[in-house]
């Protein structure tokens, strides 16, 4: 049958909540997940999320989990928008007598996908360097032999200051390095992700022409988010590599999704593209199931 369409106020206000929920709720699992993706041998600073979480309120306080926020707060409502009403327009003009085929449902995910990267690429590449720039000055306290010789600790930069410096310094590309492999991530992500929640979510209706009750669009949004996430998570772990700009003198360098592949298979193993899946999961999930909550 005919999705039901929702107007774009809904879709806003639904990125919006669960933009916020996503910032007061699950944002510090988000930022051990960025933490823990970073890390590489020979300067493991984290053994897991919860390791990570209790290092991080003791060096940096109970706010440090949530450097970064106020990006993901500003820009999490345009691009939850653009992801959820890029998908139903594609639907709309997708389907036939109402009807889409599973192909035609991952093609429209692959359209909301590839729309969403204009907002989700500069937000992963600022709140990326706001999240892990405490990891790094916790490596100067307690692992300074990962440290380059002379390096001079600087006070972390604001959103403003970095997005001023990469513009003055690289100009709009300087926002959206790793673009490649955020389209690589998202893409993915949308092709799994809305086709499962669509499929979940009808399960769950109890007339064929009905909305299906709150908790089946909950609940479907959150297995597929949190599958989606887990099956993309490789990818995730290649575009946070790519887009961080700082790192310990021990660390690996990459000049790109190939380079990056490599380093990792060779130095860490393929156990590393796991690395933090799990947060994803649960950050992932509760997103999803509010932002789908009317659908």
């Amino acid at each position: 049958m005919a999705d039901k369409q929702i107007s774009l106020p809904a879709k806003l206000i639904n990125g919006g909540i669960a933009g916020l929920i996503g910032v007061t709720c699950v944002f510090p699992i988000d930022l051990a997940k960025t933490r823990l993706q970073n890390q590489q041998n020979g300067s493991r600073l984290y053994t897991s999320m919860s390791d990570c979480l209790i290092k991080t309120i003791r060096s940096e306080g109970y706010f440090g989990m949530y450097r970064g926020a106020a990006v993901n707060l500003t820009l999490v409502t345009p691009e939850k928008a653009i992801k959820l009403a890029a998908n139903d327009f594609f639907r709309h003009h997708l389907s036939k007598d109402g009807k889409l085929t599973l192909f035609k449902e991952m093609l429209a995910g692959c359209g909301a996908g590839t729309c969403q990267v204009i907002v989700t690429t500069p937000m992963e590449m600022l709140k990326i360097q706001l999240q892990d720039a405490g990891r790094i000055a916790a490596q100067r306290k307690l692992m300074p032999e990962t440290v380059a010789a002379g390096t001079v600790e600087t006070k972390s930069p604001t959103a403003m200051q970095l997005t001023r410096q990469l513009l003055r310094e690289k100009g709009i590309a300087g926002l959206y390095k790793g673009l490649g492999a955020t389209l690589l991530r998202d893409v993915p992500f949308s092709i799994i992700y809305f086709p499962l929640f669509a499929n979940l979510n009808n399960f769950g209706k109890k007339n064929a022409d009905g909305p299906a009750p709150f908790y089946v669009s909950f609940i479907s949004g959150c297995l597929a988010g949190s599958t989606a996430a887990v099956a993309v998570n490789p990818v995730d772990v290649i575009k946070t590599r790519l887009q961080s700009l700082n790192r310990g003198s021990t660390e690996d360098t990459y000049s790109g999704v190939t380079d990056c592949i490599r380093k990792i298979m060779r130095n860490e193993g393929p156990s590393a593209f796991l690395k933090g899946a799990y947060c994803r999961a649960l950050v992932i999930a509760p997103l999803f199931g509010i932002a789908q909550r009317n659908s």
